[in-house]
């Protein structure tokens, strides 16, 4: 049974949306990016066809909880001639709003040559603008700000390096193409911790009046089996390459049937989340099969990651500040 005394809390009893709710047949539907447009919910869905390949499609809804409707055909879709980088996918995008109309979709470019963080822009949700591939493999989990600091835009991301699996960040002062300046925001931890094995960017970051609130995921090798689970981390309001707080403990794990069974176990895994009121909604993919819905107080939130911050306890981390 889930643990009740947590700050998220799990909506209805099931998953949100399952391949059951498409209205074409599909291996699974998850890790959704989100946002507030015009005022309704949107879902960047992530969904593998029944050749194993995934793409990109829009959900919207009213309420963000029910009366889905699902776009005709995939916003981003792999496997076209002229995007040979996007050959085996597009995968886990993550949205920012950038602009009066603008927004900017950040998505893992899938090929034989490995994942790739890619771009692309839209004004209305049914027509992209790709930028291509802004960093080479191996490299995935990313997103971008959503407004710029000093006259740069900042971006997350998570490199592989030397077998190692943190996150960067890179900085652009003139447009979304061009890519420099990178630092490490937020390191594994190693060893035998829940977020030990690797991490990258859950959601895209939210705004408070704390700071950048981060939500991101952690592996930890169990016999095995890698189990995912999300954690919390705070950044600075006027530079979030400066890390203010970071959650010892696991935020959300795995809990329920549908979190723990499906292609594959034990995995809960958020793209999106968006603020309603004192609220924060996370959509998150479960067991790379279907998706949940959860939600929790932002100061519930907040309130956690100082209570349980890693940083405060031993001090200064070697690489988590810059």
């Amino acid at each position: 049974m889930p643990v009740t005394n947590q700050p998220f809390s799990r909506q209805g009893d099931g998953p949100l949306l399952t391949t059951n709710d498409l209205p074409f047949a599909a291996n699974a539907v998850l890790n959704p990016g989100a946002a507030l447009v015009d005022g309704e919910t949107v879902l960047l869905l992530r969904i593998e066809d029944r050749q194993g390949l995934s793409g990109i499609r829009v959900a919207r809804s009213r309420n963000g909880v029910d009366g889905w409707r699902i776009a005709d055909r995939p916003l981003l879709e792999p496997d076209l001639p002229d995007y040979p980088y996007e050959e085996w996918g597009c995968e886990d995008a993550r949205v920012t709003r950038v602009g009066p109309r603008q927004w900017l979709i950040a998505y893992c470019a899938y090929s034989r040559y490995g994942p790739a963080v890619a771009l692309a822009t839209t004004e209305d949700f049914d027509s992209v603008r790709r930028l291509g591939v802004v960093l080479p493999p191996n490299n995935k989990d990313a997103v971008v700000f959503p407004e710029p600091f000093d006259g740069m835009w900042i971006l997350l991301h998570r490199p592989v390096t030397g077998g190692q699996e943190h996150i960067w960040y890179a900085c652009s002062e003139h447009d979304f193409a061009h890519w420099s300046l990178p630092g490490v925001l937020l390191p594994e931890r190693g060893g035998p911790w829940w977020d030990g094995l690797r991490i990258g960017v859950g959601a895209q970051p939210l705004h408070t009046e704390e700071g950048w609130l981060l939500i991101y995921h952690g592996v930890k090798d169990m016999a095995g089996h890698p189990v995912y689970r999300l954690g919390l981390a705070l950044l600075d309001a006027n530079d979030p390459r400066k890390v203010l707080a970071r959650a010892s403990e696991w935020v959300f794990a795995p809990e329920t049937e549908y979190e723990q069974r499906g292609l594959v176990p034990n995995v809960v895994f958020t793209c999106g989340a968006v603020c309603r009121g004192d609220e924060v909604w996370m959509y998150y993919g479960a067991a790379d099969t279907a998706i949940g819905l959860a939600v929790a107080k932002t100061a519930d939130l907040l309130a956690f990651v100082r209570r349980h911050d890693f940083m405060r306890k031993v001090g200064h981390e070697k690489g988590m500040v810059r």
